[in-house]
């Protein structure tokens, strides 16, 4: 606090303080979280019960299977208005080549969560301080979806009525998937706006190309969201706009990160600083959620000048 006075012809009026620079208040949502350093067991822990509950909460949405049907027939007049309609064509042309389609069965019914799991541990390893805020946008990402299954139930293309589509799950009895055939009753049918398939892919594909090192890697992390919608549609599993429903529902897990964290979790350091006590100060140090202080620990050794 400081005081002025000010002079006037009868005389000094009386000092009035004010205050020369108050401290900023920020609201909650922009006010930036520190990254933490993970914990093996809770995470564990916390992707196994999101998985369990998730599961849980879409097969437990109704299925409502007449609404479903109108919504799939109205989309797919849609795209045919937009010039987009070429699913069908797709899927009859890939089911030709059997083993192609098998193949991609198989990558339907696995590869979204082995793909996910093994992203997620890289992450856990190699950029611990970026995990948190990385996976609270998968999180954000997976409970928006939910609220899609429940609000807009969807047939996928193999379920429509009088169409040409081929499940290829049934057509070719593949093992294992949860889309049709013996398992298809433990799983809801008509959740496929949006499509976590594209969702998840497009988080892992991201999360690579900008954190890998090695080019080709990066190159992969770009391939695998363009295969897999390949392979989503090929199955008759979705449509191309399920694909954007499940785009936008990355956007929204982002936003929230962001917004939790003040930075994209990208931007966050590589590492959690260790964090050491100024003397005298009891501040500390390294903490910064961006470059500065905590910039070496941040930066990937393969970005970084080699030392003569």
């Amino acid at each position: 606090m400081t005081e002025t006075t000010v002079t006037t012809q009868d005389g000094r009026e009386p000092a009035v303080p004010y205050a020369v620079a108050a401290p900023p208040q920020l609201g909650l949502l922009r006010r930036p979280r520190t990254p933490r350093r993970p914990r093996i067991w809770f995470e564990i822990l916390l992707i196994g019960v999101s998985y369990w509950t998730y599961s849980l909460i879409r097969n437990a949405v109704p299925e409502q299977r007449g609404e479903a049907l109108r919504n799939a027939d109205w989309i797919w007049k849609a795209e045919h208005g937009l010039g987009i309609a070429v699913e069908e064509s797709v899927n009859h042309a890939v089911n030709s080549v059997t083993w192609l389609i098998v193949g991609m069965n198989y990558y339907y019914a696995t590869l979204h969560f082995v793909v996910t799991l093994g992203v997620l541990v890289w992450l856990f390893r190699s950029h611990p301080g970026r995990y948190g805020a990385t996976r609270l946008a998968l999180f954000a990402t997976t409970g928006v979806a939910l609220v899609g299954y429940y609000l807009y139930p969807l047939a996928p293309p193999r379920l429509m009525n009088d169409s040409h589509f081929v499940d290829t799950v049934m057509v070719h009895q593949t093992w294992g998937s949860m889309a049709s055939g013996d398992l298809k009753n433990m799983s809801n049918q008509y959740a496929a706006m949006p499509s976590m398939h594209i969702g998840w892919s497009l988080w892992c594909g991201l999360t690579i190309f900008t954190l890998a090192s090695v080019p080709w890697v990066r190159v992969l992390g770009l391939l695998y969201p363009a295969a897999t919608l390949v392979v989503i549609v090929a199955t008759a599993n979705h449509f191309w706009l399920d694909a954007v429903g499940g785009a936008l529902c990355l956007t929204f897990g982002f936003t929230v990160a962001w917004l939790w964290h003040g930075a994209l979790p990208y931007a966050l350091p590589r590492v959690v600083p260790e964090k050491a006590t100024s003397k005298g100060t009891g501040t500390d140090q390294g903490t910064e959620t961006g470059t500065g202080a905590g910039e070496p620990e941040g930066t990937d050794d393969a970005l970084l000048p080699a030392k003569s």
